[in-house]
């Protein structure tokens, strides 16, 4: 009878409490801006889907960066915009502080030397990560060279043998035998490189109107009258025209060469970049540029270690494995490079494997690259197609340009110098 007295008031006590259900936090919110063209920002949505999916602490978006927006807490910047990001460096914090604050496995060092090449520092302190980095290569349309009577199985290693070829390519009835995109990185970056020059002095003064940087701008310029050279514009216009079929030969980056495979509408061969072989010790070594990916400054401590967890996300072999197989990006660490050789059909690292040999040649690794600094960039194209359009000689074209980059050089190094 106790009992049933004390029931009514159990349950007034009851029905008078709060309910207590289980509270899950709402996962904490991470932007990653991107200038991708829409095929690629798709590709990356998928990447960052799946992140999302291992972990519900933290929810990764992807955002398309405009002009003017405030850096976000990843930043996906490419070759072009590097100096534009450096320029506002107290807007970034550096990565290896990032992953050490927020108590990550992470060691810079371990990244291949020739990826980390202007985003490091001494002690090998990584201030970026270099995720889609490549190094510009010679494809060729194979059905093209076989209809020229050329062997489609022994591309052109020289600039002298493609010479040859793009004769044959035209006499056989091609309007475009050669073409190019990224001219200031392939033909004054990597010209360079690849055959012993250099683009600066001891001073940090530009310097690439010697004679073979001189003799190659000429030599496309005779080309061009020749009609064996096409130029189609300063970026990857030219990627286009041959992935339609209309070139037999092109010089582009590495990284291109998945979506060849993919486009599936010519046969590509890829080999190395062609060299000078008259020019004593060629061929030397290629350089690695491409996109980076940029923390920014003034997060909280909640975010930056989701942040840590998707670059740790991003530096798994297997993962590295998929972004060569599907973007040809360079993996990142040994680790990662013999994974996809390991894992992926030889025809998919076709273009690894000779990206790599290029890579791992003697030459120095160049700091100062005129295509990563936007205002020298642009005076050199300005350069080069005057004198590929025959209005200037190879010469005062080149002379023109180090002469006028060097007047906008000191500002321009000043502003990308990193804390």
């Amino acid at each position: 009878m106790r009992l049933l007295k004390l029931f009514p008031s159990a349950v007034a006590i009851v029905l008078a409490a709060p309910l207590a259900f289980p509270v899950f936090a709402a996962p904490v919110q991470i932007d990653l801006s991107h200038r991708l063209d829409e095929e690629r920002g798709e590709r990356l949505e998928k990447f960052v889907a799946r992140f999302n999916e291992r972990q519900k602490d933290y929810q990764l978006n992807v955002v398309r960066r405009v002009d003017g927006d405030a850096p976000k807490h990843l930043n996906l910047v490419t070759r072009e915009e590097q100096a534009q990001f450096q320029t506002r460096k107290e807007d970034f914090k550096p990565l290896y502080l990032v992953m050490k604050q927020a108590k990550q496995p992470f060691d810079g060092r371990k990244l291949s030397p020739e990826l980390r090449v202007g985003l490091d520092d001494a002690k090998g302190n990584l201030f970026a990560l270099p995720l889609a980095l490549s190094t510009p290569v010679l494809y060729i349309n194979k059905e093209a060279f076989r209809k020229a009577g050329l062997d489609p199985e022994n591309p052109p290693k020289t600039w002298a043998a493609a010479q040859k070829a793009a004769d044959k390519l035209f006499d056989s009835g091609s309007a475009c035998p050669y073409t190019t995109s990224w001219p200031a990185w392939v033909h004054i970056d990597n010209l360079s490189a690849w055959n012993g020059s250099e683009v600066s002095d001891a001073k940090g003064r530009l310097d690439f109107n010697g004679l073979v940087q001189v003799k190659h701008t000429a030599m496309l310029t005779t080309w061009s009258k020749a009609k064996f050279f096409t130029y189609f514009g300063r970026r990857d216009e030219a990627d286009r025209r041959f992935a339609d079929g209309e070139c037999g030969m092109l010089t582009s980056t590495s990284s291109l060469y998945g979506t060849l495979r993919a486009g599936r509408k010519v046969e590509t061969g890829v080999s190395a970049l062609p060299y000078h072989d008259d020019v004593q010790g060629t061929p030397q070594q290629t350089l690695a540029d491409g996109a980076s990916l940029w923390v920014g400054g003034g997060k909280k401590a909640d975010e930056y270690k989701g942040v840590a967890l998707f670059v740790n996300f991003l530096l798994e072999p297997d993962l590295q494995v998929e972004l060569t197989a599907l973007e040809g990006f360079l993996p990142m660490t040994s680790v990662a490079r013999a994974a996809a050789n390991s894992q992926l059909l030889r025809a998919d690292v076709a273009s690894l494997d000779v990206a790599y040999l290029q890579l791992q040649g003697k030459g120095a690794l160049r700091q100062l690259r005129v295509s990563q600094i936007e205002p020298v960039r642009i005076i050199v194209e300005e350069e080069l197609e005057a004198a590929w359009a025959g209005r200037k000689p190879a010469k005062e074209a080149l002379d023109n340009a180090v002469e006028r980059g060097n007047q906008v050089l000191p500002a321009a190094l000043r502003a990308q110098v990193l804390k």
